[in-house]
């Protein structure tokens, strides 16, 4: 049973508490708010502390020398900082820090984590930036993550009343498109989540979730009735950092306008990136976007610390005609809602920290798991062994239990999407998608002995 230590209980803590209490994990979390600390206690079955998680007495009360795994995930570096150095000094045995200020991964950079014991960085702000690039440079998909280096992407897509796929199965479709190689993988249905299977029919408003290779992406997307955006205009709202990220990379290949009501920070923003164009106004402000000509914008980006103001300007955006609106939330609570009132696409960076920590801390040697906390289901990256069951016993793919599904595979520096005439074989490097109560079943089937 792992012993694992959080520091910070904001929402990457919180969230990441609550997906790790699933497990038979021994759990504590410290933070100085007695607030966060009563929502801990009152929702996650997990020992909370409430003080310093940078005090040196706090921490040493716990018995470090047990610990697996520190967790600091306070909003201040800081913190993070001295928490690891120390939980290093008395005995943790793994440390995953989150940092927001990016200068430490520089390659110039004077102080590195590694100097304070840690082994894995996550950057919440720099992990949403990346996200919605994916985002804009694949547009009309609602999530994206790239697996095997790039070579297979796992899409989102909303099938909207139009899409031919509705009332179709996903079986029959495959065999409509033979030259679109494609796996359907994950349905989102109402809010519930579920492994479809091959009779599985796709139904008005689903989100459908399709692994492909990435050099077919905008095939798999014009299948399901939402073929990609041209895109060019991009409005951002927000500069602070995951804004400035954003306008920063996407300033060569898009026009770009910066949004920022603050006039200190929008200044501050016009003097240090010389080459965006930052206008000062309100996202909330209907006047203000129509004559910003909102109706040729063919992103809109709301990307604020205030999630209120990212919705509010996320639906006024669409409805004044902006082609696609991507929002970036806080709080996974938001999340339902959000989905229901028709933004495109959803991001968070505490649910892009959580989902790094917990794909960190599952990953082997062997095995590598990815956790997407927004649609309950997890992604195992693993290589078939000889003695594993589905060699041994001969499975052909139609054999595998249909709670998992099999994306894509490499097969000798190949990308492949598996069909009903091909079998699994040894060596092969799969992605498999399942709910969390069937990994040890996935495990078993192509790795451990029968």
């Amino acid at each position: 049973m792992l012993n694992i230590v959080i520091i910070g209980a904001g929402e990457v803590g919180y969230n990441l508490a609550k997906s790790l209490s699933k497990n038979d994990y021994e759990i504590t979390v410290i933070d100085i708010d007695p607030v966060k600390c009563k929502r801990l206690k009152e929702n996650i079955d997990a020992m909370v502390i409430e003080g310093d998680g940078g005090s040196q007495r706090i921490l040493q009360d716990v018995g470090f020398e047990r610990v697996d795994y520190l967790l600091a995930m306070t909003r201040v570096d800081e913190v993070n900082l001295v928490a690891s150095r120390m939980a290093r000094k008395i005995g943790a045995k793994n440390i995953i820090c989150r940092l927001r200020n990016t200068e430490y991964q520089h390659k110039d950079a004077i102080i590195t984590p590694e100097q304070f014991g840690i082994d894995f960085v996550t950057y919440p702000e720099k992990a949403a930036k990346d996200e919605i690039e994916n985002l804009v440079r694949q547009s009309s998909s609602s999530e994206i993550q790239k697996f095997k280096n790039n070579k297979f992407t796992l899409i989102g897509i909303k099938l909207e009343a139009s899409s031919p796929l509705i009332g179709r199965t996903a079986k029959s479709v495959e065999l409509a498109n033979p030259f679109v190689p494609h796996k359907l993988v994950v349905i989102n249905r109402k809010e519930k989540n579920f492994i479809p299977h091959e009779n599985s029919r796709y139904k008005k408003d689903d989100i459908a979730y399709f692994m492909s290779k990435t050099r077919d992406l905008d095939k798999v997307q014009q299948i399901a009735g939402k073929p990609a955006i041209d895109i060019k205009n991009i409005m951002i709202l927000g500069a602070g950092k995951i804004g400035r990220m954003l306008a920063k990379s996407l300033q060569k290949d898009y026009n770009i306008r910066l949004i920022e009501k603050n006039k200190d920070k929008a200044e501050w923003v016009s003097i240090h990136y010389p080459g965006i164009l930052i206008l000062k106004g309100s996202g909330t402000d209907i006047e203000f976007l129509e004559s910003e000509n909102i109706s040729e914008v063919d992103c809109f980006i709301a990307a604020t610390e205030n999630e209120q103001t990212n919705i509010l300007s996320t639906m006024l955006a669409k409805d004044l005609g902006a082609k696609q609106a991507i929002v970036h939330i806080l709080s996974t609570s938001y999340l339902p809602a959000v989905r229901r009132i028709g933004v495109d696409a959803i991001v968070s960076k505490n649910i892009s920290a959580v989902n790094e920590v917990i794909k960190n801390m599952h990953s082997d040697k062997t095995v590598s798991i990815s956790h997407f906390e927004d649609i309950d289901v997890e992604v195992l990256e693993l290589t078939v062994t000889n003695n594993s069951n589905i060699i041994k016993k001969k499975y052909t793919i139609d054999q595998i239990p249909e709670d998992i599904k099999i994306g894509g595979i490499i097969r000798n520096n190949k990308s492949l999407i598996l069909d009903q005439n091909n079998h699994i074989m040894p060596n092969d490097e799969i992605i498999v998608f399942a709910k969390e109560e069937s990994l040890e079943k996935a495990k078993s089937l192509f790795q451990q002995n029968a």
